[in-house]
């Protein structure tokens, strides 16, 4: 491999972790609060994804089909959350089964609505073709997916970090009991938190159209991804989806060049070994 396919390889796979982060920092987020193991995540990428071309289709404005793609998740999201996964917070088994429940029904919907084939999503207009940086070429839409996972990353820190509401989720993180001792309805934190989680699911979707297309399956390859990233960096820790979407990512891209035929291998190795070593994850799962 010459310096520039290195380069190159390694870029592509810090766009995919960005890809990855959007997805797994919503599903971190939902679990850090509410204890939930959502697997209906996945789903939520989808029907993101879907939404998105949609509205692609009908309006030509892909900032208009980000926004539907988010919003409309973040919607079903918090419909989901205050009449099923509240009535069984606490009950792990449940929870689990619920969920798989309803990502196996909203992925039967979406079939039925659109079909089986691989539908793909063009890039907005300003981020197609490439830019070079330096002596590489690089597409202007991975470059801005990069941007886009670092200011989100930006925006949880601070959020988490310097605001009220992130102290509140982190308090109750830690101890939901004495934080609804304090006042503080806990229930409506955490519908704000699987909403927000929601959210950046369906964000992602749209992102990852352009990036593979959408087809039936698609939900649980995702969803597989991002369990990876949250073992390998700790589930409930938005550091730790930070670290796992850059790990997975890299390994993933250097993978697909080196040893296709050992793909997988390649990148659940790096899972069992951090189970082994470390199995809280590399950040500790915390916020």
């Amino acid at each position: 491999m010459s310096g520039s396919e290195f380069l190159l390889t390694a870029f592509n796979g810090l766009s995919f972790a960005g890809l990855l982060f959007l997805v797994a920092s919503g599903f971190t987020l939902i679990f850090s609060l509410m204890g939930v193991l959502n697997l209906a995540h996945g789903t939520f990428y989808l029907w993101g994804g879907y939404l998105g071309l949609v509205t692609l289709g009908a309006t030509g404005s892909w900032l208009l089909a980000l926004l539907v793609g988010a919003l409309g998740v973040a919607l079903g999201g918090g419909v989901l959350e205050r009449l099923v996964f509240r009535r069984v917070r606490g009950m792990e088994l449940p929870e689990v089964l619920l969920s798989v429940g309803i990502s196996l029904v909203l992925a039967d919907l979406a079939l039925a609505q659109f079909g089986g084939d691989s539908l793909t999503m063009a890039p907005p207009g300003a981020l197609q073709g490439s830019v070079a940086l330096g002596d590489l070429v690089v597409p202007r839409f991975r470059l801005a997916v990069i941007v886009a996972a670092v200011l989100v990353i930006a925006g949880l820190v601070l959020l988490l970090k310097r605001t009220r509401v992130g102290a509140i989720i982190r308090a109750g993180v830690d101890d939901e009991e004495m934080l609804d001792a304090l006042g503080v309805n806990i229930r409506r934190v955490a519908a704000a938190v699987f909403v927000l989680g929601a959210a950046l699911a369906g964000a992602s979707g749209v992102v990852g159209g352009v990036f593979f297309g959408l087809y039936p399956g698609a939900d649980a390859e995702m969803l597989l991804f991002a369990l990876v990233v949250v073992v390998v960096g700790g589930l409930g820790s938005v550091a730790g989806a930070v670290v796992g979407s850059v790990v997975v990512g890299l390994v993933y891209s250097f993978g697909v060049v080196l040893a296709p035929d050992l793909l997988y291998f390649v990148l659940f190795g790096p899972m069992l070994l951090v189970l082994v070593l470390r199995p809280r994850g590399i950040m500790g799962g915390r916020l």
